[in-house]
């Protein structure tokens, strides 16, 4: 087993198919080795010798019960060397896990860089999983995320425009707004209020609400979000806004002190 730049492995194996099956796997948060095979076009016995590869070097994990493959520990620990090199300071780790406690869901930190979005801090527990897509970081999908309308309610009409996919926009779940229009109206209520909602948008049967983290100049530095399943938020609307005001609150103003090193 070698290790090429990209940090993928090969055997023999083609580094553009083995990079073709990470990505749909992160993609749509696991699949089969069917599901593998018609995605990218390979046979199976091909898909069979790529993916155990990954699971020897632990890129994948095998869910027997699923008859499906997942991201594995060393995609996890390559995305906790990233979310070190952009440094997460104790204070607002600290704020998170409080979050992820007094709301019993899994709670989120992410950075804003530019148009992108990394989350770079996830509180969860057994009884409280994090969304499965979120494991390694933030996918094309902003209009259908509570993190990314958070991005999308910040940018002009112009920033905004060139950012979004083509009407229809994906649906990823049930409740995506796959129109610009509807999404426009949404987003003005979210610039209003500094709260963003998704039910059902990015992933069926959850729900998802973040606020923005800001910097003394005004800017986003990033946002601080809860999910769960949809029932669990449904009758509690009016406290998970507010508990996600004071947590981003509180990160605001530790960014706003400047020390942040």
């Amino acid at each position: 087993m070698s290790l090429v730049d990209d940090g993928v492995p090969t055997r023999g194996g083609s580094v553009r198919r083995t990079l073709q099956i990470l990505e749909l796997v992160a993609a749509r948060g696991g699949a089969s080795a069917k599901e593998i095979s018609d995605a990218i076009d390979l046979p199976l016995p091909t898909v069979y010798r790529l993916v155990r590869e990954l699971l020897d070097s632990e890129y994948l994990v095998h869910i027997r019960t699923e008859k499906r493959f997942e991201l594995g520990y060393k995609l996890h620990q390559l995305a906790l060397s990233l979310h070190q090199q952009i440094g997460v300071p104790r204070p607002v780790r600290t704020e998170i896990v409080a979050l992820h406690q007094r709301m019993g869901a899994a709670a989120y930190f992410a950075i804003h860089r530019g148009s992108q979005i990394v989350v770079v801090q996830t509180a969860e527990s057994p009884a409280a999983p994090r969304l499965k897509p979120i494991d390694f970081g933030f996918h094309e999908a902003a209009h259908a995320t509570a993190l990314g309308k958070i991005l999308l309610a910040d940018m002009d009409d112009e920033q905004r425009e060139r950012h979004l996919d083509p009407e229809p926009m994906p649906r990823f779940g049930p409740g995506t707004l796959i129109t610009h229009g509807e999404l426009a109206e949404q987003l003005a209520k979210v610039a209003d209020s500094g709260i963003a909602w998704e039910i059902e948008e990015f992933q069926p049967g959850a729900s998802c609400c973040a606020a923005a983290v800001r910097s003394a100049s005004g800017s986003i530095v990033g946002s601080v979000a809860v999910s769960a399943p949809k029932e669990r938020f449904a009758q509690r609307r009016a406290v998970v806004e507010h508990e996600l005001r004071c947590t981003a609150s509180a990160v605001s103003r530790y960014y706003r002190s400047g020390h942040t090193g």
